[in-house]
């Protein structure tokens, strides 16, 4: 075997061991990625059965309901983006911050009836916060431009449409016009 052929063959190893290291690293990384979706998205296309997702949105007024199941506490409620609304079933102590009306972010799988079974619920940490993923989805929605304050509570949202958002005054340019 020449030199040049050993070098070759150097090569061709050194491609196919960093190709097979980039293609486990990826698919590592494949498994362990969470997307958010919104309540619409789970109704309009649901994730397969064995898939984590973050759910995002406003917990819907007066549709909390607490369970005991074997000494373990269990909270049940719904989550909403404006235009679908998901049920949420969690297993555990909820965060301080949970309330009615407020935005909140549970991770966990979608089941085959519907339902969304959170292994983590995160709560928001004070009256100014919302999860970036939950603004954007009621932005592009329609129910919420942060021109003009603070989100409104997710009772509203039936009866509020785009239409109902106030408009920004227009401004005038330097020249009057």
């Amino acid at each position: 075997m020449t030199r040049k052929s050993r070098r070759l063959w150097l090569v061709v190893a050194c491609m196919i061991g960093l190709g097979s290291a980039a293609a486990l690293t990826l698919n590592a990384f494949s498994s362990n990625i969470v997307f958010f979706m919104a309540p619409s998205q789970v109704h309009a296309k649901p994730p397969p059965a064995d898939r984590t997702i973050r759910l995002g949105g406003m917990v819907v007024a007066g549709s909390v309901r607490r369970e005991k199941v074997k000494d373990s506490p269990v909270a049940i409620f719904d989550v909403t983006d404006g235009q679908a609304a998901v049920t949420v079933r969690y297993e555990g102590i909820l965060p301080d911050l949970f309330r009615e009306g407020q935005s909140v972010v549970a991770v966990g799988t979608v089941n085959p009836d519907g339902t969304f079974r959170a292994s983590e619920v995160l709560a928001k940490h004070d009256e100014t916060y919302m999860p970036k993923e939950v603004a954007e989805e009621l932005r592009r929605s329609g129910k919420w431009d942060p021109r003009f304050g603070k989100a409104p509570d997710a009772a509203s949202w039936n009866t509020m449409t785009a239409a109902d958002t106030p408009k920004k005054p227009a401004t005038q340019t330097p020249d009057g016009n």
